[in-house]
């Protein structure tokens, strides 16, 4: 797991490779400002370090599936005596793991 220090250097870094870069405004395309490319650091940084302490949590939503399918999984594990929801929910969170 990388430092914000770590993740603010490589984000500093892609905008410096993706120079020059260019915004447009009113139809008018100019390059950003040393203002602009500070501020695109940041933004970019902190977007890095959210993807990293947060991005987890979409992740574990969209693996979990629906509500109802894993009503389902419980509703068939009790039927059968199988545990394929509680398995199913264990592999979620084991590919997706919290940050320490």
């Amino acid at each position: 797991m990388a430092t914000k220090d770590e993740l603010q250097a490589i984000a500093n870094q892609e905008i410096e490779d993706a120079k020059p870069m260019y915004k447009q405004v009113n139809n008018v395309r100019s390059e950003l400002s040393d203002d602009d490319y500070a501020q695109a650091k940041i933004d970019l940084g902190n977007s890095k370090w959210n993807d990293q302490q947060f991005g987890y949590i979409q992740a574990r939503q969209e693996a979990y599936g629906s509500i109802g399918d894993q009503l389902d999984m419980q509703y068939k594990d009790l039927v059968d005596g199988t545990t394929v929801w509680k398995d199913h929910i264990a592999k979620v969170k084991s590919d997706n793991p919290k940050p320490a």
